[in-house]
């Protein structure tokens, strides 16, 4: 099994590449099946979502817009309980079909959080795209509508998840080892 080492932390692979890329297709040809005469604003949330973001954007079919969001919540390894948001630029939203796309859904704070920051540009709806769902520790009573999958409780690493800021550039998803069990 493949390991890598971010500031002195062993981590496993958890999900290969090739893994990521099939669900990811197969999670694009869903949402454009459920949107198919409709054309849908997808929100990346920054940092995490970008690459996954992208990859979900080059198998989308059908005509989009897109823009991102930035949301801060998390201190190394803990959520610090509070939520900023730094607009990427100006949202124009408003009477539109809006898909968020996060990288991982946790406790759901961040999402619920995102959710009354976003209902001031009066978007028609928002859905939630995710690559990663921790049921688990999902603690909100928002719809998680596109799940790529569902994952342990533990800390997770790459794909465009970090540890301090640092091992988000792997093309695989990684488990901290010592969560392995």
């Amino acid at each position: 099994m493949t390991e890598i080492v971010v500031r002195d932390r062993v981590f496993t692979e958890y999900i290969s590449a090739a893994d990521l890329q099939d669900n990811i297709v197969q999670l694009s040809e869903r949402i454009a099946n459920d949107f198919a005469s409709e054309e849908v604003f997808f929100l990346g949330v920054l940092n995490g979502s970008f690459m996954f973001f992208s990859d979900l954007m080059k198998a989308y079919p059908h005509p989009c817009q897109l823009g991102f969001i930035r949301a801060a919540s998390y201190k190394g390894m803990e959520s610090s309980g509070s939520v900023k948001f730094r607009e990427a630029e100006d949202l124009d939203i408003k009477g539109k079909d809006v898909i968020i796309v996060e990288d991982i859904v946790d406790t759901g704070n961040t999402l619920k959080a995102l959710f009354e920051f976003l209902k001031r540009y009066e978007p028609r709806s928002l859905k939630v795209c995710t690559l990663l769902f921790k049921r688990e520790a999902y603690k909100a009573s928002l719809p998680i509508d596109y799940v790529c999958f569902e994952v342990k409780n533990k800390f997770l690493l790459g794909y465009g998840l970090d540890f301090d800021g640092l091992g988000r550039n792997t093309d695989s998803i990684y488990i901290l080892k010592d969560e392995t069990r």
